[in-house]
């Protein structure tokens, strides 16, 4: 007797559309709405909070990269007694230089890998006075001074 009933109610079913989950083909507006708005939502609070560091972001490598770069003529100056005369500049640091002064002992591996170029690709400023250097990025703008993007970052004032 009881198997009477099970096509029964397979029929019904069958009838009526189906069960609740094969009934339902796809998403209300009201559905589609809400998940657009939290989307909204999320992207007002997220991308202030991005659009703002990229500018950070670079003058924080440039402040690494000069860190990195003072670090070899150091070792430079250690090795050799001076540092690169601001003639021979940062190239010293990758190649061995010709010209005076003449390095004493010029490592067998360079001090650096590569010359960097700061985030704006430009070349570092570095100036030599034997004993001491100077070695600063122009900024955005490419030239001495400026304000703002375009300010100087020197290695003396990290």
């Amino acid at each position: 007797m009881q198997r009477n009933h099970v096509p029964i109610l397979r029929y019904a079913l069958r009838r009526r559309g189906g069960s609740a989950l094969s009934r339902r083909r796809g998403f209300t507006l009201i559905e589609i709405m809400i998940v657009v708005v939290i989307v909204g939502i999320l992207v007002a609070l997220v991308v202030p909070n991005i659009v703002g560091r990229s500018d950070q972001a670079r003058r924080v490598a440039v402040e690494n990269d000069l860190r990195a770069i003072a670090t070899a003529l150091d070792l430079y100056r250690a090795d050799n007694g001076m540092y690169p005369s601001t003639d021979q500049g940062l190239r010293a640091l990758v190649e061995k230089p010709a010209g005076y002064p003449e390095p004493k002992r010029w490592g067998p591996e360079p001090y650096l890998r590569r010359l960097p170029l700061d985030q704006w690709d430009n070349e570092y400023l570095y100036i030599s006075t034997v004993r001491a250097f100077e070695l600063k990025s122009m900024g955005a703008d490419g030239e001495e001074g400026g304000e703002e993007l375009g300010e100087d970052i020197a290695y003396a004032d990290l």
